[in-house]
């Protein structure tokens, strides 16, 4: 891992990576290349003036921006493509153009204050770049951060925007990353969805024009996850030249992927500019999210793998990180808002006796929450429906071996609430507007201290008047009527990125006061599965969905950059409460296992064969759920295109192995299926179903599955090296 600057070149590259970036001869930067490990010497820039294209200088014809890759472009220096960012100054001024001024090399990763990013446990692990360009004349400075790890194919990036001499200027676009692509044959990959229907694939040509994807609801959204793979043409798990890019943000973004009239193509992530208009004062500045680029030259695995691993270990922070998940039952699904403290124990008492760690208190143990009309935000625990307090609620699940959990909705207000009444102005709302409700709520203002202040104050303390191990925090609607009563008429164009800013400081103050308890995020689902969430909480709530069939498709799609120990995975009951469909207990566990485990269901409807079942799934899970939190995955057969699922985690040391593999649909009359297994050694011998193979063998020729089939047949193998 090295970054080097020479002959006006910044060569940032670990053994098998490079990432360039030149100072051009009129001190723009551009970017050369990022790739598979070359030397910085042999690169360089194709420089053609074409028809209708502009120039600074006309001793210089033959230099045009548009013409040129740009590593931050600006608009309407002479670059007629997407610029990184956008700023308008006091006398109406849009087109600054930066140049190189200075640049900095740091040992390790410095933070980023106020927002989630990947970190370092010693300097030694990376090396960051800052850049810093400005127009002297608009009064703009621009640093460029650049971070390179020696154990990851991995850049990180982020933009930190200043105005230096304007009384003040509106940033109205600020991307974190802006990648110009060379030429070629390009498809990409992003995660597309809906409620209950997070993270599937959706494969598309980069064609001419613009294309992308983005959210608009105040959250990264059901509807598409931030995330994007941009590969060569034709690539699979195993071949081709691969770049993830992937945004540590929990708010709106946009990724988009443009491709000029000469091919090359210019690819950008970061906040969405739709209703952002950020004012900056002379002398402040605006940072962006971090964004995450990953390169493979070995097909889309091993950029997954490297997501997991950086992710896992350097992103997710705390107690919990490195820690095995407990096996939980929630009783949403069970009970939903009808429940006693009887109910609640006899679930509990059969969950204690099939081997489940930890019982979670959904919705519905405050204020006068009897249905989804009202409460929220009165965080009093109701007394006299929980049969007492939480604490001995709390006490009485210890009793019986169970750690004890509970549900929040911290970011929500009902209309219906005793806060509500006292501050209808801590709601977002346009005033002299009737609001929108989406499931009978609003939304606080997080842009005020008071109401980051008061949900600290309530949670705070909940969390310390009881024995609470873990906390789901859910938001179950998206953001309409955009506006603040806090914020001046000129700064509501800040709103969906201060609101996110807010809760980064709430998440970060409480979970700094209660570093032991386990902390899931939720959105109805995955309505914020994000890399922003993980950096506070380790794992994520991937679904509402809990149909196993569905499941495949999400846990798949998710699995492109999301490790299986952030993944949260329930069993529940069929007929599926989401879908009506009914699947078998076996096949329900198959699925449920690869993340982390639970039921959600009501456990004292169940006859002794489907809690003999629970059991042995539990066992067998605990067994074995190191390897799942943390062993390579490779997906084996794709849900999207086969009539099969299949996929496998490896150990670090490729002694062990756990293959998963499901019938989606059942035909009669099927064929042979031929399960090529991955990331073995290929010289060692392994035993599967009691008997003896290669690892080459078991990767090259594969598992051959010879039996009749039924829609949701499923097996588990076992791979263990002799």
């Amino acid at each position: 891992m090295s970054i080097e600057f020479q002959n006006n070149k910044f060569h940032l590259f670990n053994d098998t990576m490079s990432y360039i970036v030149e100072v051009s001869r009129q001190g723009d930067l551009l970017h050369l290349y990022f790739g598979a490990r070359v030397d910085a010497d042999d690169v360089q820039p194709s420089v053609k003036m074409r028809g209708f294209d502009c120039c600074a200088n006309d001793s210089d014809a033959e230099y045009s921006l548009s013409a040129l890759p740009q590593e931050y472009p600006s608009a309407g220096a002479s670059d007629f493509r997407s610029p990184a960012y956008e700023i308008e100054t006091d006398n109406g001024l849009h087109t600054p153009e930066l140049k190189y001024k200075s640049h900095e090399m740091i040992n390790g990763k410095p933070p980023i204050s106020g927002l989630p990013a990947v970190y370092v446990e010693n300097d030694s692990e990376a090396q960051t770049l800052v850049i810093t360009a400005a127009d002297e004349v608009h009064g703009i400075e621009v640093k460029l951060y650049y971070t390179v790890f020696e154990n990851f194919n991995a850049i990180c990036r982020h933009s930190e925007i200043t105005n230096i001499s304007n009384p003040y200027i509106y940033l109205n676009n600020a991307q974190s990353v802006s990648l110009d692509f060379p030429a070629g044959a390009y498809e990409y990959i992003h995660l597309e969805g809906a409620w209950a229907r997070e993270k599937h694939i959706d494969r598309n040509t980069v064609h001419k024009g613009t294309q992308g994807f983005e959210s608009r609801r105040g959250a990264s959204g059901h509807v598409e996850n931030p995330f994007l793979m941009f590969f060569d043409k034709g690539a699979n798990e195993e071949y081709g030249n691969v770049y993830g890019i992937s945004l540590i943000y929990s708010g709106n973004h946009r990724f988009s992927m443009e491709q000029e009239m000469y091919e090359t193509v210019r690819v950008q992530a970061g906040i969405n500019p739709f209703q952002f208009r950020f004012k900056l004062n002379k002398g402040e500045r605006f940072v962006t999210p971090e964004a995450v680029m990953v390169y493979s030259r070995d097909g889309f695995a091993k950029m997954s793998n490297t997501f997991h691993k950086l992710y896992r270990t350097r992103l997710c922070r705390g107690k919990w990180r490195d820690k095995e998940r407990p096996i939980l039952i929630n009783n949403w699904e069970g009970t939903y808002f009808d429940f006693t403290k009887e109910k609640l124990l006899a679930i509990a008492d059969v969950a204690s006796e099939i081997g489940i760690e930890l019982f979670v208190l959904d919705d519905g143990w405050f204020g006068k929450r009897d249905n989804d009309n009202c409460s929220l935000g009165d965080w009093y625990e109701n007394k006299e429906k929980l049969g007492g307090t939480l604490s001995e609620l709390a006490k009485e699940m210890n009793k019986r071996g169970l750690k004890f959990g509970l549900w929040f909705e911290p970011e929500m207000i009902s209309p219906d609430s005793d806060l509500y009444r006292e501050h209808p102005d801590w709601a977002i709302n346009v005033p002299n507007v009737k609001p929108h409700l989406g499931r009978h709520q609003l939304v606080l203002d997080y842009t005020r201290a008071e109401v980051c202040d008061y949900i600290v104050e309530r949670i705070t303390e909940i969390l310390g008047n009881a024995n609470i191990e873990y906390v789901k925090w859910d938001m179950n609607r998206n953001m309409s009527d955009v506006y603040s009563l806090h914020l001046d008429a000129d700064c509501q164009g800040e709103f969906y990125h201060r609101y996110i800013l807010g809760l980064y400081d709430v998440l970060d103050r409480i979970i700094t006061a209660f570093p032991d308890i386990l902390f899931e995020g939720c959105s109805g689902g995955g309505g914020r599965n994000d890399p922003g969430m993980l950096y506070y909480m380790p794992q994520n709530w991937a679904s509402d969905d809990t149909d196993a069939t569905e499941r495949l498709y999400i846990q798949y799609g998710g699995s492109m950059v999301y490790p299986a120990s952030t993944v949260g995975a329930h069993i529940s009951a069929v007929p599926n409460h989401q879908t009506g469909r009914i699947s078998s207990l076996s096949m329900r566990g198959t699925v449920a296992m690869n993340g982390a485990f639970g039921y959600e269901l009501d456990l004292t409807s169940l006859g002794k064969s489907e809690l003999d079942e629970m059991k042995k799934q539990i066992a067998f899970y605990k067994n074995n759920r190191h390897l799942v939190m943390n062993g390579a995955f490779y997906r084996l057969f794709n849900p999207f295109t086969s009539r099969h699922s299949a996929w496998m985690y490896v150990s670090e040391d490729k002694s062990k192995a756990l293959v998963y593999y499901v019938v989606k649909t059942a035909r009669p009359s099927n064929e042979d299926v031929y399960l090529k297994l991955k990331g073995l050694d290929e010289n060692a011998k392994y035993t599967i179903s009691g008997k003896t193979q290669s690892g080459r063998t078991l990767m090259n020729y594969g598992i051959v599955i010879n039996s009749g089939e039924h829609d949701g047949n499923n097996m588990i193998f076992e791979v263990k090296r002799v």
